[in-house]
């Protein structure tokens, strides 16, 4: 997939790129958005805001790094300077729906016992601190490596993996407490 995101990518139409990037990573950059802001309709206006961002700033890439990797930037840094925002801070908006149901073979009691199970823990997961949780994110959700995540997140490579330790740690101990609570 990531074959079409080179050097030759800047010989293609703005629209061309964009639409190329939506279509790849539209789910992704939206499952992304959800683990900052936690609503899928504020996720889904963020994510357009997302590509409409990436559209206006194609022509100064300089394709220093992968589109992807770009993109994932924007997506967190607009993530980020959401939940600082007034608005965020201010205004609360309801949505019931926080994650798609996932589909299995197995039978609908253990469906069930498993979704519930899957809950608890991206519960747990989204109530870590956000430099915790992103790291959570792209290492087990996006299945990025530790030099992806820190080019990612603009950090060095030894953070990512002492933010993914202390996370899982923090994890670990929350789990644990639920479990004998």
């Amino acid at each position: 997939m990531e074959g079409y995101l080179t050097n030759d990518t800047a010989k293609l139409p703005n629209e061309a790129i964009i639409d190329d990037l939506m279509q790849h990573y539209g789910e992704d950059v939206l499952k992304l958005v959800m683990q900052y802001v936690h609503n899928n309709s504020v996720a889904e206006d963020l994510t357009q805001e997302i590509f409409v961002k990436c559209f206006r700033a194609l022509p100064s890439f300089q394709y220093g790094s992968s589109l992807k990797t770009w993109l994932w930037r924007i997506a967190i840094n607009h993530s980020k300077d959401y939940l600082k925002s007034w608005y965020a801070k201010n205004v609360e908006a309801k949505d019931d729906e926080v994650f798609m149901q996932v589909e299995s073979s197995v039978s609908v009691e253990q469906e069930v016992i498993q979704q519930q199970e899957d809950d608890d823990l991206v519960n747990e997961v989204m109530t870590l601190p956000v430099k915790y949780r992103e790291v959570i994110y792209l290492c087990y959700y996006e299945e990025q490596s530790m030099k992806e995540m820190a080019e990612v997140l603009q950090i060095n490579e030894n953070t990512v993996k002492t933010r993914l330790r202390k996370g899982k740690q923090l994890l670990k101990q929350l789990l644990e407490r639920e479990e004998n609570g």
